[in-house]
């Protein structure tokens, strides 16, 4: 594997914290292809609120606010996304293939070694669960050597499974990642990390005490993203694990109350977020709302899914899927 050259301004800018408290815990794919993997996503495009498919042919982060447009053409930020691989060393159990992840993981870094990211976000379940701590951290050293081969520029979203047993704390350490929530500045635009990984009671997830379907936002992250979204002046782009568009068991219990903040900064052009492994979309006063299709599904270097985004200057967006993954086009005056 070839590490992506993700280029940075060598001077660090102010970075916008969260008001969460800093933790105290400091191969290749089985094949080689010719022209890069084969395109088997669809095409999506958004038309009057639906979704239309067609086919298609497709060191740790300083956490520093950085304008550099490395990773782009002529202007263009170019930003690499994987979600829910789910990496495990056990038997697969139903369509989710835990042991094939890294190739396929494989897969995605020579991609992003073509057309290099400025930066990659991970948007959550980035190990699958385990009966002990030992076990999980094992896991997560496994995948994680991977994962952070590709590029230094690298986020990290946490996902139920990531701190099924794992404590918070535990998992960010491993990964070097202070923070679960936090925003930053890339090329001109405003990123932020959610984390949903709370129980109604505000209770952070971890030690197998907190059942999936009970994902939160708690009051300090909604005060959190109100102030960041109030002070920031750029068109922003947000990450998340559970979902901010639905009102079923994959969805954030209380996202009426986070989409709400989204909206009313005016701010915000859309929202990608995992956690149901699928490709969906949804157009909601004016906030795309895109779920990217999970890396674990599946056998077979076919079965997997990762994505390249990148971002005109204008705020026209630009979703390149492959394997699974659909593609997706938003104008600005989309």
């Amino acid at each position: 594997m070839i590490k992506t050259e993700c280029l940075r301004s060598d001077s660090l800018h102010s970075e916008t914290l969260c008001a969460e408290t800093l933790w105290s815990v400091s191969g290749r794919a089985t094949d080689d292809y010719a022209d890069g993997p084969k395109r088997v996503g669809r095409r999506a495009v958004l038309k009057g609120g639906m979704l239309v498919l067609a086919g298609a042919g497709v060191s740790q982060s300083t956490l520093s606010a950085d304008d550099s447009t490395a990773g782009a053409d002529a202007g263009t930020l170019r930003i690499g996304l994987v979600t829910d691989l789910h990496y495990a060393d056990k038997p697969p159990a139903g369509s989710r293939h835990y042991r094939e992840t890294p190739d396929k993981l494989a897969e995605a870094a020579d991609r992003f070694g073509q057309s290099p990211p400025a930066f990659i976000v991970e948007l959550g379940d980035l190990i699958d669960a385990a009966d002990s701590v030992a076990t999980e951290q094992g896991y997560l050293r496994t995948i994680n050597e991977s994962f952070s081969a590709i590029c230094d520029d690298r986020h990290y979203v946490l996902g139920n499974h990531c701190v099924d047993t794992l404590q918070k704390e535990e998992f960010l350490g491993a990964v070097g990642q202070p923070r679960s929530y936090y925003s930053f500045d890339r090329g001109g635009f405003h990123f932020v990390v959610l984390d949903s990984c709370f129980r109604s009671d505000g209770q952070p997830y971890g030690r197998k005490n907190f059942k999936w379907t009970d994902a939160n936002l708690p009051p300090e992250e909604l005060d959190w993203l109100k102030s960041d979204l109030s002070v920031t002046q750029k068109k922003t782009i947000v990450f998340a694990h559970q979902r901010l568009d639905v009102q079923n068991n994959h969805g954030v219990k209380n996202n009426e109350d986070v989409r709400e903040i989204l909206q009313s900064s005016g701010k915000v052009l859309a929202v990608f977020q995992g956690h149901s492994h699928q490709n969906d979309l949804k157009d909601i006063n004016g906030i795309h709302y895109c779920t990217l299709v999970a890396m674990v599904e599946g056998s077979g270097k076919e079965n997997n899914g990762y994505s390249l985004m990148e971002i005109d200057p204008d705020g026209t967006i630009r979703l390149d899927g492959f394997r699974n993954q659909a593609d997706y086009r938003w104008p600005i005056d989309a």
